[in-house]
């Protein structure tokens, strides 16, 4: 029996639709960055862009950022905006503050803060290929689509009801599964006490995955009902839980720099239960929450099982493709984490030689390493994930704004098929995009020492070199990252998810091979830079295949104009690099440099390298200056 609306009750507004030229599955997600997903974060709305910088791999959809917002005006769309960008900034500033509070708790190397990184990410690992298989690709846009149909809610509420059970059965499956999982990512490197500790961490951390995709199914809920402000704060909420728990376990614990963390014996219930429940317990609220605003603005989720009448025959051969684009990435997640997770216990083995194998050596090793822990810091999974969350922060600045806007447009003159206009949007794109990230990468090479003591503050020094090497390395894909982002929205706008499939295999393919190559000429302490260098070759790779795919399809790149582009904003990062360091000289070895004496030399240097840097593209007559300039201003100013 078919159900509609009492006579008199209005429908709630629908939001924009998806344009055709951008079906089920062709919305981009995380498939080119899924090594984002190591970094053990919190989803975030900011987080949920194209190839958004983190764990969900949900792309938003048309509408759900106030582009479909129609009968609201202007003034509607400022107030909205701004609402957004004060939640993504609020979230953000918390995020580093609970990111420091989490270092300080653990530590950025070591047994025990390598055992909670890989336990922490499992989730965010199987909720980026639930996303990117289930909800991004079938369910999210059926969400989206049921309030330009009849009986909205009750559609709603049998795909919230069919999406919840599925998570669910899958959370508690990974649950009970973690002693098979984690040493899945952790390798056979690993010591069984820091093994056990890891999958009792794995134990608590897991649950993430049910209230992540609770957070991004409700989110999507309040978007189509252009509620959009709750979706954008709900992380605050979590950053806060997350802010007080991990304070009260220094508190009771003591700092990770005390050297105890690694003591591994000291790790019983209430300790694993405090730092990881806290984690647990964030995500859970930053979900629940959102509950308030949809039952405050009069949805019901009536809980319903039935297949019929939510639309699931849509998703496309496209969806396919792109799950397998996930996988894909997901596979060079789970083979670089083990490369990691094996960095410190070989490197360790190296260090002590044949001692390290002999009988009951073990035990006197890890006092060994726990007494004096700053002669033993070896780049593992969690230095990997601070390296990583650094080098995200310009690509989640301005490529994803840049391309977000873009997309719109290319969708549309694909659909026209107007090959000039498309070739257009991505030529200017890709010059934006250049004029911001070749400098960024210029910035994080040079003062890598100095940033990531600004950003991971509560950091030992060794652990704060450790990441700055890996930075380095990571910031060297930081262009091809953009570039490879945008050029994949092209693709879908054409709706071709199996070029990107197969490309992305190949780039996968060079980057384990990268990877293994690196374990076997270097030193282990060398290898999770190997790994951020590997990275960097995968994205060259992959944006020198898409450029090679839409030559073809676009009749070309306007290649010779963003060539030229490229050669003066190289020369000039160049010229600002050499400023930047000889500005550094005077301030002598920057080896265990406070956050105060952090913040000058960047501070000197990086006003100095953008001086030189802004003063060279003007000399140069470089007008995609002026075209990075006009968003971010939209973006400080978003009511004007």
């Amino acid at each position: 029996m078919r159900h509609g609306r009492r006579r008199g009750t209005p429908r709630p507004p629908a939001p924009k639709t998806i344009p055709a030229t951008a079906p089920p599955g062709t919305q981009p997600t995380s498939s080119d960055l899924t090594e984002a997903d190591t970094a053990g974060g919190d989803v975030t709305p900011d987080d949920v862009t194209p190839d958004g910088v983190a764990p969900d791999g949900v792309a938003p959809q048309e509408g759900a950022t106030g582009g479909g917002e129609t009968g609201g005006g202007s003034s509607s769309l400022g107030r909205s905006s701004a609402v957004m960008a004060a939640g993504t900034a609020v979230s953000r500033g918390l995020g580093l503050v609970r990111n420091m509070l989490l270092v300080g708790a653990v530590g950025a190397t070591g047994l025990a803060a390598d055992a909670f990184d890989v336990a922490n990410k499992i989730p965010n690992i199987f909720f980026a290929i639930l996303a990117g298989g289930v909800l991004n690709a079938v369910l999210v846009p059926q969400i989206v689509r049921a309030y330009t149909q009849r009986n909205p809610e009750e559609r709603i509420g049998k795909l919230l009801t069919l999406a919840m059970t599925f998570i669910l059965a899958i959370t508690v499956l990974l649950t009970l599964g973690s002693s098979i999982i984690i040493p899945l990512y952790a390798g056979d490197s690993w010591s069984d006490p820091q093994l056990a500790l890891a999958i009792t961490f794995g134990y608590w951390c897991i649950p993430q995955l049910m209230f992540y995709g609770l957070y991004t199914l409700l989110g999507q809920v309040l978007n189509a009902r252009r509620q959009f402000g709750p979706f954008m704060w709900a992380p605050v909420v979590n950053n806060l839980v997350s802010i007080a728990g991990f304070a009260v376990f220094i508190a009771i614990y003591g700092p990770a720099a005390t050297g105890q963390v690694d003591d591994l014996s000291a790790w019983d219930g209430p300790k694993i239960a405090l730092l990881a429940g806290t984690a647990t317990a964030g995500i859970a609220l930053q979900a629940l929450v959102l509950f308030v605003p949809l039952y405050r603005g009069g949805f019901r989720w009536r809980v319903a099982f039935g297949f019929r009448g939510i639309g699931l025959r849509s998703a496309g051969q496209v969806a396919g493709w792109t799950f397998g684009a996930v996988l894909l990435e997901q596979l060079g997640v789970l083979m670089i984490t083990r490369i990691a997770a094996a960095a410190p216990g070989t490197a360790l083995s190296q260090g002590f030689g044949p001692f390290a194998d002999a009988a009951g050596s073990s035990a006197l090793i890890t006092g060994v390493v726990a007494a004096s822990p700053e002669a033993y810091v070896v780049a593992g999974p969690a230095a990997y994930s601070q390296a990583l969350m650094i080098y995200l922060l310009p690509h989640s600045l301005v490529t994803v704004s840049i391309a977000t806007a873009l997309f719109t447009g290319m969708s549309a003159a694909a659909n026209a098929r107007d090959t000039a206009a498309v070739r257009a949007d991505l030529s200017r794109g890709l010059r934006v995009i250049a004029v911001f990230t070749i400098f960024a990468t210029a910035v994080l090479i040079v003062l890598a020492h100095p940033v990531t003591k600004l950003l991971v503050p509560t950091g030992s020094p060794a652990s704060i070199v450790a990441i700055s090497q890996v930075l380095v390395a990571m910031s060297i894909g930081l262009f091809p990252l953009g570039g490879m982002v945008l050029m994949k929205w092209v693709y879908y706008a054409y709706e071709d998810g199996r070029s990107v499939f197969l490309i992305q295999f190949l780039g996968t393919v060079l980057l384990l091979a990268a990877a293994y190559g690196a374990t076997a000429v270097l030193d282990a302490r060398w290898w999770v830079v190997g790994i951020a260098g590997a990275m960097s070759l995968s994205n060259i790779l992959v944006i020198i295949l898409r450029a090679a795919g839409l030559r073809k399809r676009l009749d070309g790149l306007d290649g010779a104009r963003v060539l030229r582009l490229l050669v003066r904003v190289l020369v000039a990062s160049l010229v600002a690099s050499a400023a930047g360091w000889l500005t550094l000289q005077p301030f002598g070895d920057l080896y265990g440099l406070s956050w105060t004496r952090a913040l000058l030399v960047a501070g000197c240097a990086g006003l100095v390298m953008l001086a030189v840097y802004l003063l060279l593209l003007r000399i140069m007559h470089v007008r995609e200056l002026d075209d990075l300039a006009r968003p971010l201003m939209a973006k400080i100013r978003p009511g004007r």
